[in-house]
């Protein structure tokens, strides 16, 4: 158990179990008592949030998703500052990064089961690859005003993120970025089919 004692195992157990914290789920449950783990779409993040809450009181839906989209951002990138700031490597920071993204999706809290994934990877990003989030949110906006299909709108900013990356910092290990992406889109299958069958919902 000697490794438990090593600076960089601490946190990554750190960037998991803070990952893992479900904001959306917690947040409707204490401020509109719904469960949204068994309404909508049963995912744990912001558009759910605002879906299902939006049924009963669209006002307090707004603001628990705008809530929820940024403690989904923020709870990993606190991890990641604080380890940044102690001087730990950048493969360390890119594995805290990962984890807590795996945490996000794979929530120890709601038995390996949690939400999709964007807001906390997008967080992870903005603090590790600045430029290329920035290119990804500016895809993301455009996407969400004229598509109007959240998972859609996600998984474009998310492409773009991606591709960006291997421009703007060519000399990168591109690794983490992409496994990062890989578990977003994998989070994302049901949409994926749901967008070929033209059955996604749109956000109005």
């Amino acid at each position: 158990m000697d490794f438990l004692f090593n600076t960089n195992v601490q946190f990554f157990i750190a960037a998991y179990l803070v990952g893992g914290i479900p904001f959306g789920l917690l947040l409707a449950k204490k401020f509109a008592g719904v469960d949204i783990k068994s309404s909508g779409s049963g995912s744990i993040g912001a558009t759910n949030v605002l879906r299902v809450v939006k049924e009963t009181n669209p006002a307090l839906a707004k603001k628990l998703g705008i809530a929820t989209l940024a403690l989904d951002a923020l709870k990993g990138v606190l991890v990641l500052a604080v380890a940044y700031f102690m001087g730990l490597s950048e493969a360390t920071l890119w594995g805290i990064s990962v984890l807590a993204v795996i945490g996000h999706c794979f929530s120890p809290y709601l038995n390996f089961e949690g939400g999709k994934g964007v807001a906390t990877g997008m967080g992870m990003m903005m603090f590790m690859l600045p430029l290329e989030t920035l290119i990804a949110l500016a895809v993301w906006g455009i996407s969400a005003k004229t598509i109007k299909i959240s998972s859609l709108s996600s998984l474009l900013g998310i492409a773009a993120l991606m591709i960006s990356s291997f421009f703007l910092h060519p000399e990168m290990a591109h690794a983490p970025a992409l496994f990062i992406g890989f578990i977003l889109f994998y989070k994302h299958i049901p949409n994926i089919i749901r967008i070929i069958k033209g059955e996604e919902k749109r956000v109005i």
